[in-house]
This record gives C-alpha cells, structure tokens and sequence, in this order.
C-alpha cells in the first residue's frame, strides 16, 4: 500500500498547531509537525518556511475534515479562537485562489503603519506594533 503524506494544515502559531497534532494524535490519527522547531526558535522565519506545517496521511484528510468539523460544533464559541477579525468558527478562504491553507497573523507587506515608523524611528526601537491580516499559504496572497 502506498501511503502518501500530506501538508493538512499550515500555522502562524505553533501553539495553535500542537494543539491540533495533540487532537489527532489522541483521536488515533498518525501525525506530526513540521518546520515547529525553526518557527519556535526564530519566529521571523516563519513566514519564510511557510509556517508549522501539520503533516498527516492523504487516505486520513477526509476523516480529520469530519472529526474536526464535529469537534468544532460540539465546543461552540466558548473555545472560538478570539481575533478581532473572525467571527465564530468560520472557514476562511482565500480570495484569489479559493485555498483553505489560510491563517490569520503579522502581515508580511506593509506590516508597519506610518505613524509606527515615526515613533520607531524617533525612540530608535524596533516598530512595536504590526498590523494583522490573513494569508494564504498557497499563493501568498494577503487580505482583511
């Protein structure tokens, strides 16, 4: 039997996506992590490596989909992830390439604002605050 793996999900944050691999794991599924340990020690490279990858076997993805989806239902939005820009657990596509490989985190284009530079600049400190959006892994496209 020929059992390919495949990338299921990418994550800005590795908590995030030990959480999910712990799900899994407990609920009988093989699965493991990639890039987690790059992410961790050096988080400006995330971007760069694409995220934490969650590496899980093609025949499993249709199952985890249904497992993860119920889960989801089951918790409501007591345990929602709380970002200001999503609402519930709703699945966010990406507008260009209508990918599910998306997450929501430091923009990667025009991620300071002007007025940051100014202060930035001005206290001679690394720019303290950076705008958020959502990207999409796949294509690399960034939206609000």
């Amino acid at each position: 039997m020929n059992d390919r793996t495949i990338v299921y999900r990418s994550y800005y944050n590795p908590i995030e996506a030990n959480i999910v691999c712990g799900k899994l794991q407990d609920s009988g599924f093989p699965c493991f992590l990639a890039d987690e340990n790059i992410s961790t020690i050096q988080p400006l490279y995330n971007q760069a490596v694409g995220g934490v990858k969650l590496i899980v076997f093609e025949r499993d993805k249709a199952a985890i989909d249904l497992m993860l989806l119920e889960e989801n239902d089951l918790e409501g939005d007591e345990n929602a992830i709380s970002d200001e820009n999503t609402t519930g657990n709703e699945e966010i596509i990406c507008e260009r390439c209508a990918s599910h490989n998306v997450a929501f985190g430091q923009a990667t284009k025009e991620r300071f604002s002007l007025w940051v530079l100014f202060v930035s600049i001005l206290f001679l400190v690394y720019p303290f605050k950076a705008k958020k959006c959502f990207h999409c892994y796949d294509c690399g496209y960034e939206f609000h």
